[in-house]
């Protein structure tokens, strides 16, 4: 067993100082060699060729791997303004739902690219090293005929001088033996490299055109659901912004000690434009409503509502936080307007406000941050719609998010609602009402 194995491997290194041989005299011209022009050219082309798709390969795998990290990364960013996000906060569920959206699309792309474009590319790459070995073998073969096809013309050389019919005889089968050898592997990879070229153009047409389908509906369906989100996210953002000058998550700080439960016939919570169109428009779009109002008692009622009698059946006693004293000095203040501060001009006069502003200035409360200069005549701010409305009666204005309107007076002050705007949307003049809560100002 040893011997044999000794046997092969000097069979082996004679066999290799033989190739090795071989190829220096070619090298130096001293012995000529075997061309074959048409598989030299298939050979240009199958090297080409399996360059091309190595790069492709790799710079795909890049392109994976970087689309992944995107993925990634978005994931990340999501759920870092998630967490920032407060779970009482407005929309916090709805931005969870969003976020939850743009990370389906984002799997959804990359499991794609890797299943139907990387994995077909990753089998089309792994046919070129067992051809390039085969290649090897070819020429490895070549040598080897070339090699016996010259000792077989040294041996007839010398034949004139000292003829040996036995090594001509097994010169000549050595040469046959190796030249049958080359001409398998020759003949199989003139048939295989041509064909292999050829395949080319049907893997690029059904890969690219996987990858470019993949890429369309990605971007196609991201731009639709991107332009929803983040409208929504924004709106959202919008929203928390109004809640947030509204005061409604400000601690509030206690004053004269805390009222917990402070009930009187005048004071009771403010009514929200959700509850319907029934009460008079006080309160405008993002502006700060007061935790507790005045509600008038009636048409006929007088300007100051009756306060509740003082007890007097008992002694005077110190001003507590739920004391009957307490609570008049709140209402008569909460009643009690301020007087308008008068206007005045250049030269120290006072100049008295038109009457048309007075009226307006009664019946509209102009939201902070609303623009007021370069306004067409009858409009008193204008709006942009942070969420979609769709109108329940024939005098109402459905709109889209994004849409601008241009907020008017009421034609009959009369018909004014608490929470609801008079308005004409600008890209069709579209006229009628509108909840104040579905818009901000600009």
């Amino acid at each position: 067993m040893a011997e044999s194995k000794s046997a092969l491997i000097a069979k082996t290194v004679q066999k290799h100082a033989g190739r090795a041989k071989e190829k220096i005299l070619q090298n130096l011209g001293k012995v000529d060699r075997t061309a074959d022009e048409i598989f030299d050219e298939h050979l240009q082309n199958f090297t080409r060729q399996q360059n091309q798709a190595t790069r492709l390969q790799k710079e795909f795998n890049n392109y994976i791997r970087c689309i992944r990290a995107a993925q990634t990364a978005s994931k990340s960013l999501m759920e870092a303004i998630s967490e920032v996000y407060e779970s009482n906060w407005s929309g916090h569920d709805l931005l969870y739902a969003q976020a939850q959206n743009m990370e389906m699309l984002w799997q959804d792309y990359s499991h794609k690219l890797g299943d139907q474009v990387l994995i077909p590319l990753n089998t089309y790459q792994g046919q070129f090293p067992e051809t390039r070995k085969k290649i090897d073998k070819r020429g490895r073969k070549l040598v080897d005929y070339d090699s016996q096809r010259h000792s077989f013309q040294g041996l007839q050389a010398n034949a004139a001088k000292r003829r040996d019919d036995v090594k001509i005889t097994r010169g000549r089968e050595m040469m046959e033996e190796a030249k049958r050898t080359y001409e398998i592997l020759n003949s199989e990879l003139h048939d295989e490299l041509p064909a292999l070229h050829d395949s080319r153009i049907l893997f690029l047409v059904t890969n690219l055109q996987t990858l470019f389908a993949s890429e369309q509906v990605f971007h196609s369906e991201s731009s639709k659901v991107c332009c929803n989100v983040y409208n929504e996210l924004e709106a959202i953002v919008d929203k928390l912004a109004t809640d947030s000058q509204r005061g409604s998550y400000t601690i509030k700080k206690p004053i004269l000690g805390t009222l917990p439960s402070l009930q009187h016939n005048n004071i009771s919570p403010p009514s929200s434009p959700n509850n319907g169109k029934n009460n008079s428009l006080n309160s405008q779009n993002g502006n700060a409503t007061p935790t507790n109002t005045i509600q008038p008692w009636s048409e006929n009622s007088p300007s100051t509502p009756e306060k509740s009698s003082p007890v007097t059946d008992k002694p005077s006693t110190p001003v507590t936080p739920n004391s009957p004293e307490l609570i008049k000095k709140v209402e008569d203040e909460t009643v009690e307007k301020a007087p308008a501060s008068p206007v005045v001009n250049g030269n120290g006069t006072h100049k008295p406000q038109e009457n048309n502003n007075q009226k307006v200035e009664e019946l509209y409360d102009i939201p902070v941050g609303a623009t007021l200069s370069n306004l067409p005549p009858g409009v008193l701010y204008r709006v942009r719609a942070t969420y979609r409305y769709t109108r329940e009666d024939q005098d109402e204005l459905s709109f889209e998010v994004g849409d601008t309107i241009r907020v008017i007076e009421y034609e009959d002050p009369d018909e004014q609602e608490e929470g609801w705007l008079m308005g004409i949307k600008e890209n069709s003049n579209d006229k009628g009402m509108f909840p104040a809560n579905f818009t901000r100002p600009i």
